[in-house]
């Protein structure tokens, strides 16, 4: 301040420099930027698809495509295995031509791969024919508890109205143990395939309609469905479009354990003795004849060979209803 008069002070001599060079460029190296109206009006893209990405992440679990694989296989060659040469029938008693006897708990060999059991059947035929009516008995009884159980489940969780009154008929249901309901069904009717199949039915829906109920109370109340509601959906298009998409992994793994959980009923029930009757061949039948000669070394062949059966199926259907549960889960993908 020499006469009383500030002086501002100039740029700094970096930015003078900077300046300069800025001047001095070569003006081809600077375009200006035109209006493009298309390129506005333009969108991203993606080319996701929640299926292709399901199967995707399904593929890179190694162990549940190695059970996948094996389960695959198992329930083919139960289907095929009548159809295939010298199968012989699993109600058929074997007789020694020379001697006129049954061929009573012969251990597994080249003509019986699995031996026979204590009147001369054959074990390798009673065991795919046992799989084969245990594999119906669950397919059919997880596809019904899930058709009722969602659909029962669905107008539970969404339609206040009816909250109430499902809710005292779940309490009511869900306060008789399953074992006398299923016990009290095969002594009324008798006992058959089909009345195993009503039986379980009867005794297992509500338990997957109160679980989708649970899911679907938790997400009535987001913003989509409320728009929906107030743009006049009808109620069952808000329940098939909005709501059981986003229960698909749920809904997967409750049907996958529903089937190992039906054949392990069925197992039970022959096991208290009133289940299927002797004359079908099942996994129940199978392990309860086995299990009575247990103690006998050289017969616990008779119990070995179902029960494997048994755990290959059910660990199967519950590492791939698990992972599949996974996979499905739209977090979980890229």
């Amino acid at each position: 301040m020499a006469d009383g008069k500030a002086v501002a002070a100039g740029p700094p001599a970096a930015v003078v420099a900077k300046g300069d060079a800025a001047a001095g460029a070569d003006p081809a190296l600077f375009t200006f930027a035109e209006f493009d109206r298309d390129a506005g009006e333009r969108i991203g893209w993606s080319n996701y698809s929640y299926w292709r990405s399901t199967l995707h992440m399904f593929l890179r679990n190694r162990v549940a495509l190695f059970l996948l694989v094996l389960l695959g296989t198992i329930l083919a060659f139960t289907f095929l295995q009548p159809l295939l040469p010298n199968q012989r029938s699993p109600t058929l008693i074997n007789i020694d031509p020379a001697t006129g006897r049954q061929f009573r708990n012969l251990v597994p060999s080249a003509e019986y791969w699995f031996g026979t059991n204590s009147i001369g059947q054959d074990l390798w035929s009673r065991i795919w024919s046992g799989t084969r009516t245990s594999l119906l008995i669950g397919i059919i009884v997880g596809v019904v508890e899930m058709v009722l159980g969602i659909a029962f489940g669905a107008i539970w969780g969404y339609v206040r109205k009816a909250d109430r009154v499902f809710t005292e008929v779940y309490n009511v249901l869900n306060n008789i143990p399953t074992t006398i309901v299923l016990m009290l069904l095969a002594y009324i009717m008798r006992p058959s395939f089909q009345t195993m199949v009503i039986a379980m039915c009867a005794a297992g829906w509500h338990g997957v309609a109160r679980f989708v109920r649970n899911q679907i109370v938790i997400i009535r109340d987001r913003e989509y469905n409320l728009a929906s509601r107030c743009l006049g959906t009808p109620t069952h298009r808000i329940i098939m479009k909005n709501l059981l998409p986003y229960l698909v992994s749920v809904i997967m793994l409750q049907t996958a354990l529903s089937i190992p959980g039906t054949i392990g009923w069925e197992v039970f029930l022959t096991y208290i003795g009133i289940g299927l009757p002797v004359s079908i061949p099942s996994l129940g039948n199978l392990v309860n004849e086995g299990r009575l000669i247990m103690m006998a070394p050289e017969l616990r062949y008779q119990l070995i060979f179902p029960t494997i059966v048994v755990s290959i199926i059910t660990i199967s259907f519950y590492v791939l209803g698990n992972a599949f549960s996974d996979a499905s889960d739209p977090r979980n993908h890229v």
